[in-house]
């Protein structure tokens, strides 16, 4: 009888077939079920892709930007990511978390005033709000939020599975946008979907709406060594960690068996430690892992010619541009000014910017030209820097960080956009990114050659 095999037969012999599952959890010495589908926030690793999604919506809460868009293929982590942001949250932001987007206007508006603590579960649950109107509803949330202006405070609703809403539901929370002062928006809106949100978002009778986006995001699938650095996290977070081992040719077999979707690798590694409880064993092998998708019923994606051409050819781009940058770093290359660049872990975009010339004109005649950068801000700190480059880089521009000394005051991060010969072209750029929340001190800034 196989490992799996055997872990069958103790969970049919058990009560309500949890034992074994309790069991395997007693056996590594987990205090909890280690890669469980439910989206608990603590279990949320930051690989490059969510760290730059939870930076991303922190900015925007902090900004209060209007509207917000994440989506995701299926199993990438997005409730996960909601939850993890609503738990940072500070008391003085109120919020409200839909998930379930098959409801009507006024059961949509009733659901977030449950949740700001405006009205009560019982009142719905009695049926007492089933008299009030959808205007009355909506009179009620713009009183509660213009009340929350004087303490400082503010409110945020997330609507997961966004792809799912009616469009009359859509056009509603557009309205609800409207809710504003002459200064800010009383309420923040996320929308977290599937990558079909986009689409629902670009219909035509939806545009309003779309161009009310200030930020989108859309969350990747993790590459092989993030793959092999959630698990240990998952594992750590479970307190067992040094109990269990996955051999580095599993863990390959996880990242070719779930394609790097966190949702599939939680159903791969789980069914992989009930089989090693199984056969008693504390080393998670390649035939583990093997046995585990085929219970699962999945299967290595087939790559063909044409997939491993295209895999080669970024191997070789991925190599030149390697081989250029070190030689940059190696010449003392500096960014804007004469100022060294700072370079974050997402830097590869950045160290090609700071070379000093963009993309399109990254050639030696073209970097003697003279020309124009946007300074876009100044920022006491990396994060800060991080945060507002991401927010550029997802409306369109190329930006990088430069490390500035300040003397006494310590060392600063600058944020710039763009090379431009043309100076006009450069004083639109900088015109438009001044009606931006959080960018309005922009001004072009002069590049020698």
């Amino acid at each position: 009888m196989t490992p799996l095999a055997r872990a069958r037969a103790a969970g049919d012999c058990a009560t309500g077939g949890s034992r074994a599952f309790t069991m395997y959890e007693e056996y590594y010495g987990f205090v909890e079920k280690p890669f469980s589908l439910t989206p608990d926030p603590k279990f949320l690793y930051r690989s490059e892709t969510h760290a730059n999604a939870f930076d991303l919506l922190q900015y925007a809460i902090r900004r209060r930007e209007g509207f917000v868009v994440v989506t995701g293929d299926i199993g990438t982590g997005k409730t996960t990511l909601c939850r993890a942001i609503l738990d940072e949250l500070d008391r003085r932001t109120f919020t409200a978390l839909v998930l379930n987007p098959f409801l009507s206007e006024e059961d949509l508006l009733k659901r977030m005033l449950q949740d700001f603590g405006v009205i009560s579960r019982d009142e719905v649950r009695r049926g007492r709000l089933a008299s009030v109107s959808k205007q009355d509803l909506i009179d009620i949330l713009n009183e509660f939020l213009i009340s929350l202006l004087p303490l400082g405070a503010s409110a945020l609703v997330v609507v997961d599975e966004a792809q799912n809403l009616p469009l009359q539901v859509l056009e509603q929370i557009r309205i609800l946008s409207n809710l504003e002062t002459d200064k800010e928006k009383l309420l923040q809106i996320v929308l977290v979907g599937q990558l079909n949100l986009h689409t629902l978002l670009r219909a035509p009778e939806m545009r309003q709406l779309d161009q009310r986006i200030s930020i989108r995001y859309e969350l990747k699938p993790l590459t092989r060594r993030e793959t092999a650095a959630y698990i240990e996290h998952r594992l750590a977070v479970a307190g067992g960690a040094g109990a269990v081992c996955f051999t580095p040719r599993a863990l390959d077999l996880v990242h070719r068996y779930s394609g790097g979707t966190p949702r599939l690798i939680n159903l791969l590694c789980d069914r992989a430690l009930l089989g090693g409880y199984a056969g008693r064993s504390s080393r998670i092998d390649p035939d583990l892992i093997t046995r585990a998708a085929e219970s699962l019923d999945l299967h290595v994606p087939h790559q063909g010619w044409l997939s491993r051409l295209r895999r080669r050819a970024a191997m070789l781009t991925a190599g030149a541009v390697g081989s250029a940058l070190l030689m940059a770093g190696a010449a003392g290359l500096t960014g804007p000014g004469g100022m060294r660049a700072w370079s974050p872990v997402q830097g590869t975009e950045s160290a090609t910017m700071t070379a000093g010339a963009s993309p399109e004109s990254n050639t030696q005649e073209a970097a003697r030209r003279p020309g124009y950068t946007i300074l876009v801000g100044s920022y006491p700190d990396s994060t800060a820097a991080e945060t507002a480059r991401l927010a550029l880089k997802q409306i369109g521009h190329r930006a990088w960080c430069v490390d500035v000394d300040c003397g006494s005051d310590g060392r600063w991060q600058q944020v710039f956009v763009g090379r431009y010969v043309d100076k006009d072209e450069a004083e639109r750029d900088a015109a438009r990114l001044r009606q931006t929340a959080g960018f309005e001190t922009a001004r072009i800034v002069g590049v020698q050659p």
